[in-house]
């Protein structure tokens, strides 16, 4: 992460509060993310939490912006910087229409999603706790615009194995590879995965050895772990961390965690999501919902058992991806229906 630019990303977020809706923000400093930023609109005893991040995952000028007919191109446009925009209209145009929100309204703005949120995570569930719902204004789901009312748990682990070294012709038997213990291993993870239960634990980088002609002493794998229930957790999180060696005078140390619970579907969540449809169909649109496999910030709230709707952000395709895109016609109504939902609860 680059602090530098993703402050400068935040100080323009300020002015665009100040300019359309003359609100100053509670500014959280960190030294190694960007400065998190808290905007109050309103008064009253119960409030909604809107949440939106600021970060993204591309470095400078990986990414252009730059519009090819109905789509706008750039860094973050989809993945969220367009779903901040379209809160800040929703709430300019209730403030411009003489309209108000019988709620107050806390809009919280974190700069470290992408990479887990361990900075902001206790500040988005102090907020969360305080809240009658949460509004995430990320990203609807790609081809359709489902609103997401289900997400899965996250986790990342590190396995590294230790063994033995020596020549590969000389002295073979000497050595103990770390190589093939990680292989054994890996059979192991890759067997937890429960396609039944929502659970799919995937090695997606594997690092061992340094010379073709020694038998490697040392080996680690990174491990992605997805879950869509909570029970899951638990059960997946002692597997990893319980690995033992299969093999005599190898090591295998894990490390990492789970850093998002699954967001599951409630009742309270389906009406909100009812709620919505019901907007949307006033506006002239069908809404469908989604369960997915990414986490957001609303996993968090969610956990808590505060009524959480997410994906409320622009239509659009390419997360994470270089043809990461917005459908400029979807703004408007999008934006509507932000403002309406605000207005309804």
């Amino acid at each position: 992460m680059n602090k530098t630019l993703v402050d400068e990303c935040g100080t323009y977020l300020q002015q665009l509060f100040k300019k359309y809706l003359d609100v100053e923000p509670e500014v959280f400093t960190q030294t190694e993310v960007g400065n998190h930023l808290k905007f109050t609109i309103g008064q009253g005893e119960k409030q909604i939490l809107i949440l939106g991040h600021f970060d993204t995952v591309w470095d400078k000028g990986q990414l252009q912006y730059r519009v090819e007919g109905n789509k706008a191109y750039g860094p973050g446009i989809f993945d969220m910087k367009s779903g901040l925009i379209q809160a800040i209209w929703a709430l300019k145009a209730i403030r411009e229409l003489g309209l108000s929100v019988n709620k107050k309204i806390v809009f919280f703005c974190n700069s470290d999603e992408e990479i887990g949120s361990k900075h902001s995570r206790e500040f988005i569930e102090q907020e969360s706790r305080k809240s009658s719902y949460v509004l995430v204004a990320e990203p609807a789901e790609a081809h359709t615009g489902a609103l997401k009312t289900a997400r899965k748990g996250v986790g990342q682990f590190i396995v590294k194995v230790r063994g033995r070294a020596a020549h590969a012709g000389n002295h073979h038997a000497e050595g103990i590879s770390a190589v093939e213990e990680l292989a054994r291993q890996i059979i192991v993870l890759q067997g937890l995965t429960n396609y039944q239960k929502g659970t799919t634990v995937n090695v997606g980088i594997i690092n061992g050895g340094n010379r073709v002609n020694v038998v490697p002493d040392y080996a680690e794998a990174y491990i992605d772990v997805r879950v869509s229930l909570h029970e899951e957790v638990d059960r997946i999180s002692e597997c990893i961390l319980g690995l033992k060696p299969t093999m005599k005078e190898t090591t295998v140390e894990v490390s990492g965690g789970m850093n998002r619970p699954p967001m599951v579907r409630t009742e309270k969540i389906e009406e909100l999501f009812l709620k919505a449809r019901s907007i949307a169909s006033e506006l002239g649109f069908e809404l469908e919902e989604a369960s997915v496999g990414g986490g957001s910030d609303g996993n968090f709230t969610a956990a808590l058992g505060i009524p959480t709707l997410d994906g409320l952000g622009a239509e659009g395709e390419g997360l994470h991806a270089e043809h990461e895109h917005i459908l400029i016609d979807s703004l408007p109504k999008r934006t509507a229906l932000f403002a309406n939902l605000l207005l309804r609860l």
